[in-house]
């Protein structure tokens, strides 16, 4: 009965596709127009991608730190390494230059080696006073000898900040207005000014200016995610309109595809307007995606139209087929990809939700239209010309097919063997894998501003904060001299640890201060003695400059400390064994019950959550894992058909995380993505083969050799058409300058194309081997869906 409905909904929906053309075309141009009106609502993302649930612990603890002390990534940081900058022409230039940026409304700050303040004591009113350490342009070059004598000798507060002593790198810092970080101000300002200040800076002078910080390298990498966005889409159409024009020598076949792949990446967008989300390096991999995903839909549609036209030479019949035939097919197949990119809604993380709703809707989007558009437009054309259906009496593709054939009937035991030793092979490569929570790997590594990262990385230690926060648990409770010596020492543990910079914090000014009570002598940039904290307190509490020094280190009410250092490009594994020294450290050192410490800073975020991300992954892969089993279950009611359907799906995945562990591709958030991708698109394969397959053993009586090879004939063809669609598709995103997007790309084809050949080969093997098993209607009841409609043998092709 349910047979019978499910058929007779499929021609109840072809008979209404093809009797109302003109309306269903006119809704989906107003659908078009609609989504089309919602673009203005797309925005890139002005923030960093917060990979952490908004109540996550780490999440709650970095949050009351922004409270406590405000926008950590707010600093954007100029250095120059040239020994020709300390002559009177250059070395005036160089400080115009910072204080050019301080008469912008977006510039909350600038410290630059002009701005250097010398701590000073005043003997006559007890106090420190803060005098500059250049006061007006260099006018001689013994001046700008003497400054640079003097600069890296006598200020060890500032070294590793405003210079690097022993390198002689000068370095500037020019913190953004807090509130424009997270906003496009930000964007226009560092695009459109700062960059065009410096690059005429670098042409007059021919100083080598670098230029980082977190602002800026965001805002360079999402203008690169900008740019990729039309060249991933430009690309992807290029590819598959290439390979389906090579596969069917029709430019009108060609032309249609794109037609309507092209409105499903106009409705994408509008998706994202509509919802209001962000365009993210995630969401912007979507429009790409259902370009490759949508071509095999056009692929099986057309490839039939044009089948049932050979056939028997009738137009209408042909399309009223191709929706009764096919349409289920394609929705279970099409439904399944989405299932894979829907698991991602249940994961904790906002990024990924948004990632999995748009990219799940956007593919349930693809398939209404091609199975709306395709069937509508050939009702106008006229009927295909011989050579438009040439391609189906290719030879080579025959030669592919008994190929094919022939391995499933010879060589099981080779093709077993083969999965076995690959298998094998695969876990010890998977042992090998490692978790990857950095930053800046997966940015371009050609551009300007990656150099400049690791220029600073060289010269300063690392560009990404990590913030220590002590907790006294009482007011004024930091300036204790026994607090500030715990600060101490904990300070020298992170000057032992090689992936962090030299740390800043109220103990450095501390130190200074001693320094300038002694009349500026770097030999006593040193904690005071308890007898000398006395004196230099008291200078303290009377200097007003002190106090604006101090708001940097310490909260208004003096409970609160802050330890500034900034971190290189360091492994997962690393990080969290640093992690745990600092954690051990501070147990020893600050007691329990009188402090209270807490590590954070956006370094620190981001490494807990590529780890957080990477555990919701696996879990999304899981959950797809299930669903498409249970979806398998519900389509062919039987266990045994759930494990040998599962079997050649799962094998491609295991194989491709044993290659990413041999060739040192770690897992972090875009490589993890693979897996949930590639299963659910090559589960479609299966589907597609398992329902032919159950058709032809109902017409050849239950007879398993014959219907294995009859489902193999009939869905290879179409099977290899949409692999190699699907391989070259998604090695378009090799193209980019993205690392992550280019093993995204990669590993995504790779995996398809196992995926091709395991369902071709390993699939049909498992069918003979098993068929004592698998042969009786007992095992192959009637099925929930009947996704192919039964045919009768006079119809047959």
């Amino acid at each position: 009965m349910l047979k019978l409905f499910t058929t007779g909904f499929w021609e109840a929906v072809a008979r209404i596709i093809l009797r109302n053309k003109i309306v269903i075309l006119t809704l989906i141009l107003l659908a078009t127009l609609f989504f089309s009106s919602q673009w203005k609502n797309m925005r890139f993302s002005n923030t960093e991608a917060n990979l952490l649930p908004d109540e996550h612990p780490v999440n709650l603890i970095y949050n009351n730190f922004l409270e406590i002390f405000g926008e950590e990534g707010n600093l954007i940081i100029l250095g120059v390494q040239d020994s020709t900058l300390f002559t009177v022409e250059k070395l005036n230039a160089w400080n115009r230059l910072a204080d050019d940026f301080k008469a912008y409304p977006e510039v909350d700050l600038v410290v630059s080696v002009k701005d250097l303040q010398l701590l000073t004591k005043n003997t006559s009113l007890e106090k420190f006073s803060l005098q500059p350490f250049i006061k007006d342009s260099i006018q001689s070059q013994d001046q700008a000898d003497a400054l640079q004598q003097s600069l890296f000798n006598d200020f060890p507060f500032y070294d590793k900040f405003l210079f690097n002593a022993k390198s002689q790198t000068l370095r500037t810092a020019i913190y953004l207005k807090k509130d424009i970080v997270n906003t496009s101000k930000r964007k226009d300002f560092i695009l459109n000014t700062l960059q065009t200040k410096i690059d005429n800076f670098k042409a007059k002078t021919q100083l080598d200016v670098k230029v980082s910080g977190m602002p800026y390298i965001r805002t360079l990498n999402s203008q690169l995610i900008i740019e990729e966005i039309g060249a991933f889409i430009g690309a992807a159409l290029l590819v598959t309109s290439l390979i389906f024009f090579m596969f069917f020598r029709s430019v009108r076949a060609t032309f249609i595809s794109l037609v309507v792949v092209c409105i499903g990446v106009m409705w994408t967008f509008g998706i994202l307007g509509l919802l209001n989300y962000e365009i993210t390096v995630l969401t912007a991999l979507i429009p790409p995606l259902i370009i490759v995903i949508g071509i095999p839909n056009c692929i099986f549609l057309i490839n039939k139209y044009q089948r049932e036209v050979n056939l028997h030479g009738n137009k209408v019949k042909s399309l009223q087929r191709v929706i009764t035939k096919v349409g289920n097919a394609t929705l279970m197949t099409n439904v399944t990809t989405a299932s894979g990119f829907a698991t991602f809604m249940l994961t904790q993380s906002k990024l990924l939700k948004e990632f999995g709703l748009v990219a799940s809707l956007s593919i349930l989007s693809i398939f209404i239209l091609c199975l709306l558009i395709i069937p509508i437009i050939y009702t106008f054309l006229p009927f295909p010309k011989d050579r438009h259906l040439e391609h189906l009496n290719k030879r080579w593709i025959g030669g592919f097919v008994d190929w094919m054939e022939r391995m499933v009937k010879e060589h099981r035991v080779t093709i077993y063997a083969i999965s076995v030793v690959l298998l094998a092979g695969s876990i010890i490569g998977i042992y090998q894998i490692k978790i990857s929570g950095s930053i800046i790997e997966d940015m371009p590594q050609d551009t300007q501003f990656f150099e400049d990262i690791r220029f600073f990385e060289k010269e300063f230690d690392g560009i990404m904060p990590l913030e220590i926060m002590v907790d006294t648990k009482r007011k004024k409770g930091v300036m204790k001299l026994s607090t500030l010596k715990r600060i101490d020492q904990l300070e020298q543990v992170i000057n032992d640890i090689p992936e962090l910079s030299r740390p800043l914090s109220v103990v450095s000014l501390v130190k200074y201060s001693k320094q300038a009570y002694y009349n500026g002598n770097p030999k006593y940039y040193q904690l005071p003695t308890s007898q000398e904290n006395n004196f230099i307190l008291s200078y303290a509490r009377n200097s007003t400059s002190e106090v604006d020094l101090l708001k940097s280190f310490v909260d208004s009410t003096g409970q609160y400390a802050r330890i500034t250092t900034f971190m290189k490009d360091t492994p997962t594994d690393r990080m969290e064994r640093i992690e745990e020294e600092l954690k051990s450290e501070i147990a020893k050192i600050f007691p329990a019950e009188q402090y209270s410490i807490t590590i954070t800073g956006k370094a620190h975020v981001f490494q807990k959550g590529t780890k957080y991300l990477v555990t919701n992954l696996v879990i999304s892969l899981s959950l797809a894992i299930f669903l498409i089993a249970l979806f398998m279950a519900y389509m062919f009611r039987s266990l045994r058909m759930i494990v040998i359907s599962l079997i050649p799906n799962l094998l491609p995945l295991i194989i491709t995380a044993g290659l990413m562990g041999f060739i040192g591709v770690p897992i972090k958030p875009s490589t993890i993505l693979v897996f949930s991708i590639a299963f659910g698109i090559s589960v479609d394969d299966t589907i597609h083969f398992l329902a032919k397959y159950r058709q032809e053993l109902m017409v050849n009586h239950w007879k398993i050799r014959k219907s294995v090879y009859a489902a193999l004939r009939e869905t290879g063809v179409s099977m290899f058409y949409t692999s190699i669609v699907l391989f070259f598709g998604f090695s378009v995103f090799t193209i980019s300058s993205f690392g992550g997007t280019v093993a995204l790309g990669g590993l995504v084809s790779a995996t398809l194309l196992f995926a091709m050949l395991s369902n071709l080969l390993l699939l049909p093997s498992l069918l003979l081997s098993l068929e004592r098993s698998i042969a009786n209607k007992e095992v192959l009841k009637e099925p929930a869906i009947n996704i192919i409609p039964d045919e009768e043998n006079e119809e047959r092709y």
